[in-house]
């Protein structure tokens, strides 16, 4: 009896894929990658907007609260007065461009966002030497307040305008 052997077929084993590496990066992680950075900055703007906003806002009750504060002094008043307008201005525009003015420069500062001489000419002198004042006579209070108030409101369409 003749043995047969089965027919053989030319077979290999089974071929595994090589291991995926890490690098280079799938299109995913560039593009996550690339969006960081967007996004941080974006964050950024945001957030400084809505701080921005909000100084102005905070300013403006601040300013009708002390307006109908009557504990206090009109040297007290004229003092938070001016540190207000000094904090909004620190807010609103950047640190290089008013944090060091005093003095009439201050005041000229003050008169280019509503375009008239009332800080510089006006009744907004009185916040140049205000920190150094007794008293605060022959100071319309008053009139101060109007005035801050327009300032304020300034400082809103100067941010609109900024964007433009």
């Amino acid at each position: 009896m003749t043995t047969t052997k089965p027919f053989e077929l030319p077979l290999r084993d089974i071929h595994l894929p090589d291991e995926i590496n890490w690098w280079p990066l799938a299109i995913g992680w560039w593009i996550t990658l690339a969006l960081i950075p967007i996004l941080l900055w974006i964050s950024f703007l945001i957030y400084k907007r809505l701080t921005q906003k909000t100084a102005v806002k905070s300013a403006k009750k601040l300013l009708s609260a002390l307006k109908q504060d009557e504990t206090k002094t009109e040297t007290e008043k004229l003092l938070d007065i001016s540190a207000l307008i000094r904090r909004v201005a620190m807010s609103v525009a950047p640190r290089e461009e008013c944090a060091s003015l005093t003095g009439n420069a201050w005041l000229q500062y003050l008169d280019k966002s509503l375009k008239t001489p009332d800080f510089s000419q006006g009744v907004g002198q009185c916040l140049a030497d205000i920190n150094y004042r007794k008293n605060s006579e022959n100071i319309n209070l008053p009139e101060l307040i109007n005035l801050t108030e327009r300032w304020l409101k300034a400082q809103k369409i100067r941010k609109v305008k900024e964007k433009q």
